[in-house]
């Protein structure tokens, strides 16, 4: 895998009522994990969708390694939806299978392996698992992906603290942060902040703040909440 650059310009979003993203210009040409951090409402998953090609902009144009992004950008790119679609009726196993015949990046043996190490359990119906271990097999199977791109929408919101505290662990043993850029959509700052490379923050569709936590923490000389604090106020 190459390193990824998705690149955004004069990009908004408009649905009848609501102007979801202002006009904006992002380019996103480096590996790691990315915080996108906003309050509700910021426009972060409007951002995402529109990254994986699940949404049209209405206006500007979306390339990943200068191509336009279509639906076809699953082909190098993983959404992790904050919505759970997994099918209930299937066991843990069949989920997997299922993903594994859905695409030809998909790891059956990294995903077995992850849930083993979370003690889930391959042959429990997705309907009898717990919140907690529904939103670990969601992440396993996107992390199973051999993909440049990751992005995921608030996987750890509305999860007990031992379950995000799994979650982000699992996030940082199996991403490839040579190879691999995972853009992760959060308000829990100060939870991500330790395993952050870069920091994207959003309030009101407009993308405020872009840079590097390291040259942030070291010119501003505060941790990412009270940057947060100052870009949000």
């Amino acid at each position: 895998m190459h390193e990824p650059t998705i690149t955004l310009t004069n990009v908004s979003k408009k649905y009848v009522r609501q102007q979801a993203l202002a006009p904006l210009d992002l380019s996103l040409d480096h590996n790691g994990i990315v915080g996108l951090i906003g309050p509700n409402g910021s426009g972060k998953s409007t951002l995402l969708k529109l990254m994986a090609g699940l949404a049209q902009p209405t206006t500007g144009s979306i390339t990943l390694a200068g191509k336009k992004i279509t639906r076809r950008a699953s082909e190098h790119i993983a959404f992790l939806a904050e919505i759970d679609s997994l099918y209930s009726s299937h066991t843990v196993k069949e989920a997997i299978q299922f993903f594994d015949g859905a695409t030809t990046d998909f790891s059956r043996e990294k995903a077995e392996e992850m849930l083993d190490k979370l003690k889930v359990d391959l042959h429990q119906k997705i309907r009898r698992l717990s919140k907690g271990n529904r939103a670990r097999v969601k992440l396993v199977l996107t992390l199973s992906r051999n993909v440049p791109i990751l992005l995921m929408d608030e996987p750890l919101s509305g999860l007990d603290p031992l379950v995000r505290e799994d979650i982000l662990k699992m996030i940082v043993s199996y991403v490839d942060v040579e190879k691999q850029m995972v853009i992760l959509s959060t308000h829990e700052v100060s939870e991500v902040e330790p395993f952050l490379d870069y920091v994207i923050f959003m309030k009101s569709g407009s993308v405020l703040l872009n840079e590097k936590v390291e040259t942030l923490r070291e010119e501003r000389r505060i941790n990412l909440v009270e940057v947060m604090r100052e870009v949000l106020q």
